[in-house]
């Protein structure tokens, strides 16, 4: 494992993302679950995303359990606003933070939180900017070590740069959504600010494993969200649609040659950029993160095939992209 900095901690550059094992991407039991995160401690990963929000504080517990007992040498990155109005001011106050907060390190069953991220809110509340001021407070009294957001285009990205305490920002990031790469990733990098790069296998199209027919569970996201039902669009399927999603993907079948096969060669592209601090895939069971962890041995991508997926995805795939980017 090789680990990147952030801030003032060294985070594996292949670490986890705990939506899947929490809720709404199906049914996950928690044997398998705790599995998979043993697999990915004991493989040296020492850092995790997490949210509130995801099975309403389950993922929370999840890692609690996971890492009792290294609480000091396992990183934890967790969200917070979408359990309540995203919309509303008062939900970005200092009494509605802290509760959400206290809420947070109550069921990971920690004293500060290594990493404490706006859950994508609006732009507004970016621009209005005294959500800031109360994470400033929090970080000043030992709460929170550090601070970032979590976005959902460039835009709101590069408005996040402006803001001298965020140190770290969770934006999507995949061969299907290379914008990023154009002007955030390097002038985060330049500001020494982190970037964790979330649905790295564009809901799991980029593993190469569905087909046109594929049906998901009815209390999977990729069910009820494909053209944005219940939150941003591109959050699910990269803001393809599934059917163009799946053609796409059949065509990238290539970068799977000679790196085992398309999930650890999607993973592999995003660690080729150094502005990344780490990708950070979902997983539901042990299986799953020994393939992810495996992206770590692979080749890198040459100068030319990265020109290759660059015109891909300008000429290909851009142009399906639906919602905010």
């Amino acid at each position: 494992m090789k680990y990147r900095p952030l801030g003032e901690l060294q985070v594996s550059e292949l670490s986890f993302g705990t939506w899947a094992i929490g809720g709404a991407w199906g049914r996950v039991d928690e044997r398998d679950a705790l599995d998979g995160l043993a697999a990915a401690i004991d493989a040296g990963v020492n850092f995790f995303d997490t949210a509130d929000v995801y099975g309403d504080g389950r993922s929370e517990e999840l890692l609690a359990k996971a890492t009792k007992g290294r609480e000091h040498e396992i990183y934890i990155a967790t969200k917070f606003c979408r359990a309540g109005n995203i919309h509303d001011p008062a939900t970005y106050s200092e009494p509605s933070v802290r509760r959400f907060l206290e809420g947070s390190l109550r069921r990971l069953r920690r004293d500060v939180v290594d990493l404490y991220q706006i859950h994508c809110p609006p732009t507004a509340i970016l621009r209005d900017g005294a959500v800031f001021e109360v994470l400033d407070k929090l970080q000043a009294e030992g709460k929170i070590r550090y601070y970032g957001v979590s976005v959902e285009t460039v835009e709101e990205g590069l408005l996040c740069l402006q803001v001298p305490g965020v140190r770290a920002l969770q934006v999507i990031f995949n061969i299907f959504r290379q914008k990023p790469a154009e002007e955030l990733l390097p002038r985060a990098k330049a500001q020494g600010v982190g970037i964790l790069a979330r649905l790295p296998l564009a809901s799991g199209l980029l593993t190469g494993k569905f087909k046109p027919d594929h049906r998901f569970d009815p209390d999977d996201h990729r069910s009820f969200n494909e053209n944005g039902e219940q939150f941003n669009v591109g959050e699910t399927f990269a803001g393809l649609g599934f059917a163009k999603g799946v053609e796409l993907a059949e065509r990238l079948r290539w970068i799977g040659e000679g790196r085992g096969n398309m999930t650890r060669a999607a993973l592999r592209f995003i660690l080729d950029h150094d502005e990344v601090t780490c990708a950070i895939p979902g997983f539901k069971n042990r299986q799953q993160v020994q393939d992810n962890l495996a992206a770590l041995d692979v080749r890198p991508f040459s100068p030319e095939e990265r020109a290759r997926l660059r015109r891909f995805y300008e000429d290909e795939v851009l142009p399906h992209i639906r919602g905010a980017y």
